[in-house]
């Protein structure tokens, strides 16, 4: 038998035609993919067109990762070893985008990438370019790939499988996110997707081969081989006196992490500069951000060696202090249980320059752990994790005020409030177990008095009173009412903690067994929150209304969530603002697309913008005294450019005669800083707070 292996560049033009026919096999996973990747890739593909010309057959190739088949090159049938998930998707969003699309003759050549219909005059039978494992085969070609099963996908309400669930709850993303575009961005997404965005098909006729690629391929060896690429870069360009001790130095570090967390390490250091989602390989984004921002022998002595360091004490929550240390490492401890590390980048950066300042040290991490914690509740997704500790990653560099209400190290009163909603919500019901079980143990450990450790190889979450009680239990005694039931039964207040793996058959027992045979081991609990379920003697709705507030009350302290309003308080707090002078209010210019945000402040004679606000890096609209006007600034010392050099960063609050002077001079051209300006945090402009005030208020000339 033939052992050759093929690996092709190929954009989705190939891949949904002819080319192949792809068959997912039954020993193969059921599609796993959740809503936050679904939300991830069309989240990424709109960003990826927002930025491609008009003419997309200029656009730079986007690269969509690679799948594994087993194939020969003399046939179309192709058996997916690796890529399941991304091929699925893929038809699923070019299933919504034709669900999305009025035009009928686009609908017809998106009908085409998904299958060949069949001919009653040939005599041939329709044919799918994917065909899923058998038991949810018949469903994706129903409910996915004929053209009018996507609408009645959404609008099924019936139980389904995982797997079938998860297609619907992935095509309900879809056409929410879709449904924001209009019918011409719709017809230039899916121009993209099909012509411009590609897969690395990599075949080989055997099985065994196949599984080979696909563990190479899926090992940590590629970004692990770049930080020896980068050693080999960096060091070499070294003077030969030093490169010994240089290159002693990077592998003392090396070792010190071990190579897996060394390749974590510069991967964070990329996100540091990078302050964006990636779109490149580490190689290459490293090369980009950073190698281009350092000579080499500064880049190992200030950025390498110093968050090398930083790295392995935040890691191991080890920092050393005469002052507040082990205060500092509690929060560290339950940062580094989180799910993400999106948080290390702006917490290296913080480190390398405050490490001596304990209290500042303390402040921070308190703080990091709450804005991380309210993200994992509030189940911000990456994207919008990534923007944000970028931005805070900004706010460090640009020296902002930290704890200034405006700083993106807080949390907003509508964050706040969103917070507080989650916790007090049916959480079991809303959130992963690992994200429930954190959650559990860190409010465990504030019940214990910070006192408890834990050293458990499993824990488990458990409902105390089950979630279907047996007909005419002591449950329906002590909860009569199935509504209250239903309102209670995944609440905080109606959980406890197990350091065992969960029982089925002991859901149901009455309460007592479950006291004296399962929540305990040897008659007591390790966890304070499971030790205040033994307590009670009855579990009615008075003791878990008082749980639940004690409870939710603890992590609302611990968090600092009382500040807390919700869009309607905030709305009604804005009407207010509109008749005041200015003074208290923060305006923002925020663009993702430019990656630079400002914030500044009315006074009744000036117009100012804040420390640590950005300014996009070039003047780019035509001659205007603004431009004149940045250019002062610049030679004063007022606006300089950032560490990374991408965009300009304003080192002192900064006075303006009025609200256009201070747009043109942040997004470098001649603005309307009326309508450019808006209140933080609404959609409120200046010139609509301005024709707002009271007629007894001088007008403010504007220019």
């Amino acid at each position: 038998m033939s052992h050759t292996l093929t690996a092709k560049e190929q954009s989705l033009s190939r891949i949904f035609s002819a080319d192949y026919v792809f068959h997912i096999p039954g020993y193969q996973r059921p599609y796993s993919w959740g809503t936050e990747q679904a939300r991830e890739l069309i989240e990424d593909l709109v960003t990826a067109l927002s930025l491609a010309p008009q003419n997309l057959g200029d656009s730079t190739p986007y690269f969509l990762g690679s799948i594994v088949l087993i194939k020969s090159e003399s046939s179309t049938e192709a058996t997916v070893v690796d890529g399941q998930q991304r091929l699925t998707t893929l038809t699923l969003l070019l299933s919504a985008i034709r669900a999305a699309v009025s035009d009928s003759a686009v609908q017809n050549e998106i009908t085409s990438c998904i299958y060949e219909r069949g001919s009653v005059v040939k005599a041939t039978q329709p044919s799918y370019r994917l065909s899923l494992r058998d038991r949810d085969r018949g469903f994706f070609r129903t409910h996915v790939q004929h053209e009018d099963g996507l609408m009645r996908l959404i609008a099924l309400n019936d139980r389904l499988p995982d797997a079938q669930d998860r297609l619907r709850s992935n095509a309900r993303v879809f056409m929410t996110e879709l449904s924001k575009l209009p019918q011409t961005d719709l017809v230039r997404l899916v121009q993209f997707i099909i012509t411009r965005c590609y897969l690395v098909t990599v075949a080989t006729p055997d099985l065994d081969s196949a599984y080979r690629i696909f563990g190479v391929l899926n090992s940590r060896g590629l970004d692990l081989s770049a930080t020896d690429i980068l050693k080999a870069d960096i060091i070499g360009q070294i003077e030969d006196s030093l490169r010994d001790e240089y290159t002693r130095r990077w592998e003392s570090k090396e070792e010190d992490l071990g190579r897996s967390e060394f390749g974590d390490l510069f991967s964070h250091i990329r996100m540091v500069y990078r302050k964006s989602k990636p779109h490149g390989t580490l190689l290459k984004e490293f090369k980009e951000h950073v190698l281009t921002a350092h000579h080499p022998r500064p880049l190992v002595d200030e950025v390498i060696i110093p968050m090398a360091e930083a790295f392995s004490e935040l890691r191991d929550a080890v920092y050393t202090s005469t002052q507040h240390a082990e205060s500092v490492n509690e929060h560290l401890t339950w940062l580094n249980r989180l799910e993400f590390n999106d948080w290390v980048p702006p917490a290296l950066r913080f480190f390398v320059l405050h490490r001596n300042d304990p209290g500042l040290v303390l402040d921070f991490f308190r703080d990091l752990e709450r804005l991380s914690y309210s993200m994992l509740i509030r189940k911000i997704g990456p994207n919008g994790r990534i923007e944000r500790f970028s931005a805070l990653t900004t706010a460090v560099e640009s020296e902002m005020d930290l704890f200034d209400v405006s700083s993106p190290l807080q949390l907003s009163a509508e964050e706040q409030h969103l917070t507080y909603m989650a916790l007090d919500g049916a959480m079991y019901d809303t959130h992963s177990s690992r994200a429930l079980a954190l959650l559990l143990l860190r409010l465990d450990r504030l019940m214990s008095d910070a006192t408890a450790t834990y050293q458990h190889d499993v824990v488990s979450v458990e409902h105390v009173m089950p979630q279907q009680p047996a007909p005419n239990s002591t449950w329906e005694v002590w909860m009569p009412d199935k509504a209250d039931h239903q309102r209670w039964v995944h609440r905080f207040g109606n959980l406890a903690l197990l350091s065992r793996k969960k029982n089925s058959s002991a859901s149901n027992r009455d309460f007592g067994w479950k006291k004296s045979s399962y929540f305990t081991k040897g008659g007591t609990s390790a966890f304070a929150l499971t030790t205040e379920v033994l307590q009670h003697a009855e579990w009615t709705l008075d003791v878990l209304e008082r749980r639940q507030a004690r409870m939710v009350g603890l992590l609302e302290s611990h968090w600092r969530l009382q500040g807390r309003r919700s869009k309607e308080e905030l709305s009604k707090e804005l009407l207010r603002l509109l008749e005041g002078d200015g003074s208290s209010i923060v305006f923002e210019i925020a663009s993702s697309r430019s990656g630079i945000s400002a914030q500044a402040r009315q006074h009744p004679d000036r117009f100012t913008i804040l420390k640590g606000s950005q300014a996009r890096l070039n003047w780019s609209g035509k001659n205007h005294a603004y431009e004149q006007l940045r250019i002062e600034l610049q030679r004063s010392g007022a606006l300089s450019a950032s560490p990374d050099g991408t965009h300009l960063v304003f080192v002192v609050d900064t006075d303006f005669s009025s609200p256009s002077a201070a747009s043109a001079v942040v997004v470098g051209r001649a603005d309307n800083g009326r309508t450019t300006w808006r209140i933080k945090g609404s959609t409120i402009t200046y010139g609509a707070w301005k024709d707002n005030q009271p007629a007894r208020q001088d007008a403010e000339a504007v220019s």
